[in-house]
């Protein structure tokens, strides 16, 4: 039986609060993309400790992947095999354009196989790397960094590429057991879910 931890958005809140510091100094992102539907809530958080004075916010772009795959009745659904695109970044659009030179800050919420964040970084860096090339810009370099509020202590099936871990552009705000998480935004009813946190008592 997997055990399930439970996460409240106050938790999630200050997780992003804590990590801002660090992503500032190491990363200094212009730009996110958050992975949805869990990268979503992280990623506003986390732009307005992001912010800083007399600068503008940090815009946020959003791609769609579903790895995850419901088993029958049972509400925990276990990583499937393949990453689905439910939602990209045109490549002939603005969108892919304003990537080519920044800083950009790959948000979700948990690290658990890695095979998401290695389709993202892998499809990303090959899409930018030909919009690049298209737009005349060669000279100008993309950076890829990572956040996410939870990394699972576990083998993973993806890889990231070398320089990202090497130069430090992967920060998780946890690292925790093989556990299932549950985020607030997948509760239907979260005076429940709040409940059961604080009887979990974690921090």
């Amino acid at each position: 039986m997997v055990e399930k931890v439970y996460v409240t958005y106050n938790q999630v809140h200050k997780l992003c609060q804590e990590a801002a510091e660090r992503i500032l100094n190491d990363f200094k992102p212009n730009l996110m993309i958050a992975i949805g539907g869990g990268g979503y809530v992280p990623a506003r958080i986390l732009r307005s400790f992001l912010k800083r004075p007399g600068n503008p916010n940090i815009p946020i772009q959003a791609i769609g992947l579903s790895l995850y795959e419901s088993l029958g009745s049972d509400p925990v659904e276990e990583p499937g095999t393949k990453v689905t695109r439910t939602q990209w970044l045109d490549l002939s659009s603005l969108e892919m354009a304003n990537l080519i030179g920044k800083n950009v800050l790959i948000v979700d919420e948990v690290d658990d196989t890695r095979t998401t964040l290695e389709y993202a970084v892998r499809e990303l860096q090959k899409d930018v790397e030909e919009a690049t090339k298209k737009a005349g810009r060669s000279g100008e370099e993309t950076t890829f960094s990572i956040f996410v509020l939870h990394n699972k202590d576990k083998p993973k099936k993806g890889h990231l590429p070398s320089a990202m871990t090497e130069q430090n552009k992967y920060l998780a705000a946890r690292t925790v057991g093989d556990e299932w998480i549950c985020y607030p935004w997948e509760a239907t009813d979260i005076d429940e879910h709040d409940r059961l946190a604080t009887e979990q008592g974690r921090d």
